[in-house]
């Protein structure tokens, strides 16, 4: 009886439920639990939920480029308003809340003199950009400075693929480029203090790559679910290895280019399970999905940070981290839908009636 064909599309339509299992997989992360612990292993691949976002993220870009083409084929070249267009949707949905938790981290501290922002210029740039993940690798928020440089790049990358498809080989110079930071010299003193960013560049990229093959919902032959389930097996036992028994003795980028087929692969897997979940189960990590940002920039500093005080066993640390992040995100979510989101939307209204 011949297999079944796997669907690329079934990663876009269970992305919501995938970035709730990616967020989720990063609370187990972050989580503390002591190296001697069977399950610590296991526990750091959790870190494989931030490329898990990277992969996602780079597929949506995809998608909207490839829609603004097809809705409007004459403002979506390399143009300014074009630029402006994309810019401005992509980053409503992430500088605003990065703006109110940036602020409250941050601000607090400040005034404290607890040693984060020097001064009041550090200050901003902290607050605005977190120029010190980008100076001395000062990782209390680095998944956002990291996006928006994804974000500010990715027009050019889309635009540069779409007219000349052979470009889509860049990932390859873009894993080659993380053992150039690591092991040449010169390189790694200028720019090796941000490995954790260099080593998540290759994901997003293929994210995007694959986003033509996922919109068009093309499909793997089903004999190939063995070499899926090859590389998720190999992948997955060699980090756990190396976490559980060779733990700060590697860089840390060698894992990171092992994470790109275990991403791939374990989202195609998620996928599966996805497909055979109830819905309600389904729309729980959806929605987790939907404030995962939120929740991102909420639970460490702000909530386990106090949990982990507790003296609690480590699962019982995750549930209440989960319980209480989960609630402060939607607020803030809700808030910033409310004095932002509704607000664009009536201008839009206001602007279509005025034209009529």
């Amino acid at each position: 009886m011949p297999k079944k064909n796997i669907e690329l599309g079934q990663i876009s339509r269970y992305r919501g439920e995938l970035m709730g299992a990616a967020m989720l997989f990063i609370i187990l992360f972050h989580v503390g639990l002591p190296r001697s612990d069977m399950f610590f292993g296991l526990r750091r691949m959790g870190n494989i939920g931030v490329d898990m976002f990277f992969f996602l993220s780079g597929m949506g870009l995809w998608f909207a480029w490839m829609k603004g083409i097809t809705l409007h084929s004459s403002l979506f070249t390399l143009h300014s308003s074009a630029l402006l267009y994309f810019y401005k949707r992509r980053f409503l949905r992430i500088f605003p809340a990065w703006l109110i938790m940036s602020s409250a981290f941050y601000i607090p501290r400040y005034i404290n003199h607890e040693g984060f922002s020097s001064n009041l210029t550090d200050l901003i740039g902290d607050i605005t950009i977190n120029w010190d993940f980008w100076l001395h690798d000062e990782l209390t928020f680095w998944y956002i400075p990291a996006t928006m440089v994804f974000y500010l790049l990715a027009p050019f990358y889309m635009e540069l693929i779409r007219r000349h498809p052979v470009y889509r080989w860049l990932p390859v110079a873009m894993v080659a480029w993380c053992f150039i930071v690591q092991w040449v010299i010169p390189v790694h003193q200028a720019v090796g203090h941000i490995e954790i960013f260099w080593s998540r560049v290759p994901i997003f990229f293929i994210g995007i790559n694959m986003g033509e093959m996922i919109r068009q919902r093309k499909e793997i032959d089903g004999s190939a679910v063995w070499m899926v389930l090859l590389l998720f097996v190999m992948t997955l036992s060699a980090c756990i290895y190396l976490e559980q028994v060779r733990h700060g003795k590697f860089p840390l980028f060698i894992e990171r280019m092992l994470y790109i087929p275990l991403t791939v692969t374990g989202i195609i897997l998620l996928d599966a399970l996805f497909s055979r979940l109830p819905k309600r189960i389904n729309g729980l990590f959806s929605f987790v999905g939907t404030i995962s940002l939120e929740i991102y920039l909420i639970h460490v500093h702000f909530i386990l940070v106090y949990i982990e005080k507790w003296g609690w066993c480590y699962w019982g640390k995750v549930l209440a981290c989960v319980a209480l992040s989960i609630p402060a995100a939607w607020l803030l979510h809700k808030l910033l839908d409310i004095i932002l989101f509704q607000r664009i939307e009536k201008k839009k209204a206001l602007g279509k009636e005025n034209r009529k």
